[in-house]
Formats: structure tokens, sequence, C-alpha cells
């Protein structure tokens, strides 16, 4: 359980603040005259604050992978919420912009609740997942993807939060296709939907972020990216996976739970690099 913990709270450090980092080259990627969403996407990655929160992000996933293997998926994506109080505080002399009231008391917010989910968590659950599960996670990888291109083109004004809710569909896909993995033998991920839909969903959410951190407000992104990678996994562990809480502990760990996403949300502004800051 401890090792567990430390290497979802460890995700959690490493993703929020890849997140202060990728909002700054994205912005200024997007200040750069681009043709299309793809030549502004790749100017991304001509920024050195992009690239290094990139490669936090690849050791986020690392530690996530850990914690994958060892919690179950409700208290797993709760810490991953938390990235955006690790956000909140690092983020705070990047963003020169200062913590009010309302931030610390979504800073505590988070910690208690996962505090509270720490320990009332059972182990995770048996399950695996049947073949339908596993080719499911695959299908909803790729349609996730084709709503991406749909809102890119056609979303307008509501371009942000809603790229930034498929970002965090796919991100949800990632650690329901990771948990549900039977094998990690080579030649059996080689056919296995879900290694494919771990791919798929991952790109595709990086790619969903980077362009709703370049098309509109990052708040209103992360806020809607947080629901999507949150709510979605934890209903697919309890109900499909049989992940569980310590007995007569259920109360309590839906309250936890509660007040991580709720502390998170609160939080949520703090993705949003502004502009001004984000050209220095």
């Amino acid at each position: 359980m401890s090792l567990g913990l430390l290497s979802a709270l460890l995700a959690a450090l490493l993703t929020g603040s890849a997140t202060v980092l990728q909002a700054v080259g994205a912005r200024r990627a997007a200040a750069e005259p681009q043709a299309g969403e793809a030549a502004a996407l790749a100017g991304a990655f001509r920024q050195w604050p992009f690239l290094v929160g990139v490669g936090l992000d690849m050791l986020g996933f690392g530690a996530e992978l850990v914690a994958l293997g060892r919690l179950p998926l409700y208290v797993v994506e709760a810490a991953l919420a938390s990235a955006l109080a690790v956000t909140a505080v690092g983020a705070a002399r990047v963003l020169r912009v200062r913590l009010r009231r309302s931030e610390w008391a979504g800073v505590a917010a988070v910690c208690v609740g996962l505090c509270v989910l720490a320990l009332t968590a059972g182990r995770d659950g048996d399950g695996t997942g049947d073949a339908a599960l596993r080719l499911g996670v695959l299908l909803v990888a790729v349609v996730l993807t084709g709503v991406a291109g749909l809102v890119v083109r056609y979303a307008g004004a509501r371009r942000a939060p809603l790229l930034g809710l498929v970002a965090g569909l796919q991100f949800g896909v990632v650690g329901v296709a990771v948990r549900v993995l039977p094998d990690p033998r080579l030649p059996d991920l080689l056919a296995e939907p879900s290694a494919y839909a771990v791919a798929v969903a991952g790109l595709g959410g990086f790619a969903a972020l980077t362009w709703a951190m370049q098309s509109g407000s990052v708040t209103a992104a992360t806020a809607t990216m947080v629901l999507g990678e949150t709510l979605g996994p934890a209903v697919v562990g309890v109900l499909v996976l049989g992940d569980h809480t310590r007995h007569g502990a259920t109360p309590l760990a839906v309250a936890g739970f509660t007040a991580a996403v709720a502390g998170a949300l609160t939080l949520a502004r703090f993705g949003d690099a502004e502009q001004p800051a984000a050209t220095r």
C-alpha cells in the first residue's frame, strides 16, 4: 500500500509540474504564425518548457503504472487529480499569482481527501476484465480520437473545455487499459487490444490537451480534464473490476474522493499559464 500511494503522489507531483511547463510552451507556440492544428502541435515541440514538461509527464506515467498495480483505480485517479494542487503551489511563482484563501482551502481539501482515501482503501480488485472490456477500451480510445478532431473543427469558442474533457477521458482510458492488461510479455502484448488502447489514448489525450491549451482557457480545459480522468475509471474500477474499500468504510471513501476532486477543481484556474507569463 505504501509504495503504491507514494508512486501515485509522485505521479501527481510530476504531472502537476509538467502542466505549467507545457502550458507555457504551448502558449509560446500559439503566439507564432502557424498554419493548421498539426503545425501548432509541432510548434510546441520546439519550445524547451514544453519538452521538459513532456519528459516529466513520461516519468509521471511510469510512477502511475506502479501505483495502478498496487492500488484501486479510484485511489490512483483521485491522487492524479491532486496534481492540480501541485500545480497551484508550484506555479504561483511562475504565473505571478498569489494563492487566495479559497485556493489554500482547495489544497487542504485535496490533502485531507487523499489521506482519507489512503486510510479507507482496500485491496484492488482481482478482476482484469473480459475480452469484450479489453476490446472496448481500444474502441473508446479510437472514437475519442475522432471526437477530438470534430471538436477542433467545429466547436469554436467551446474548444478548450471540450478538448479538455476529451483529453481527460482519454487519460482515464489509459488507466483502465493498463489495469486490464492480462500479461506484460511482448508476444502476448502484440495481440492485446488494451495495449494498443494505451498508445492510442495516451497520444490522443496528449494532442487534445495541447490543442486545448493553445485554443482557449486552460482553466476550463483543466477542470473538464479532471472530471473526465477521475470519474470514469473510478466507476469502472468499482463496478467492473471489483475495487473496494475497507469493510464499512465506503461512506468515508466517498467523502474523501469527493473532497479530493472538489479541491482539485477549485484549483483548476492554476492550469492557466497567462500569456504575459508564458511569453517571458
